[in-house]
């Protein structure tokens, strides 16, 4: 199973996004959704094996990811190592069917970098795309939590997104008060960011 999954992620005509990445170091949300739009995600929620150690991996609090100590920039692999990427009770694993190694998180492995809204009000629905190119309905499934000032975003699985500055200026602009507090409607549900 993971074979046809990881065959299903290897380059698909990036070269412009390739050759940007190699030539800035700047990756963008489309830099990661384009190569990759409708590959379903391996199930790791169902994968088991025991423990081998360490993948000297880390995520940083910016969302950047590193292989011993040197920054991953191929999009590719890093959506492909984000989809292996799983919350345990000990902390964050790579997991395939026949390993499982920790990966350091240094905040939440995700960034929600943008926020499209359609409709308005009480109907209205945000969606978020992560820095790994997850598209996110904020619902009653994918909530929001705020900690120290900073809104964390459910993607999947126990994983979250922290906001990034222009999505949290964003969403903090359309919030309104209800009650004692502030926040937003999103797919029929009111979200608080805080204290109004």
């Amino acid at each position: 199973m993971l074979h046809r999954w990881a065959l299903a992620v290897q380059p698909r005509n990036t070269l412009n996004n390739l050759q940007k990445t190699a030539n800035y170091g700047v990756m963008t949300a489309a830099d990661f959704t384009a190569p990759l739009a409708g590959i379903p995600l391996p199930p790791v929620e169902r994968w088991n094996p025991a423990s081998c150690g360490d993948s000297d991996m880390r995520i940083a609090a910016d969302g950047v990811w590193f292989h011993q100590g040197v920054r991953i920039a191929r999009p590719e692999l890093v959506r492909l190592f984000a989809g292996l990427l799983r919350k345990d009770e000990g902390g964050y694993v790579l997991v395939t069917p026949a390993e499982k190694l920790s990966i350091l998180v240094e905040d939440a492995p995700f960034l929600a970098v943008t926020l499209d809204r359609s409709g308005s009000g009480e109907d209205q629905v945000l969606t978020f795309t992560t820095n790994v190119g997850d598209s996110v309905v904020l619902d009653a499934d994918h909530g929001l939590r705020v900690a120290d000032g900073i809104p964390y975003l459910h993607v999947r699985r126990g994983l979250e997104a922290k906001m990034a500055r222009n999505a949290w200026y964003q969403l903090a602009d359309i919030a309104v008060p209800r009650g004692a507090a502030q926040g937003v409607w999103s797919a029929g549900q009111f979200f608080e960011l805080g204290a109004a």
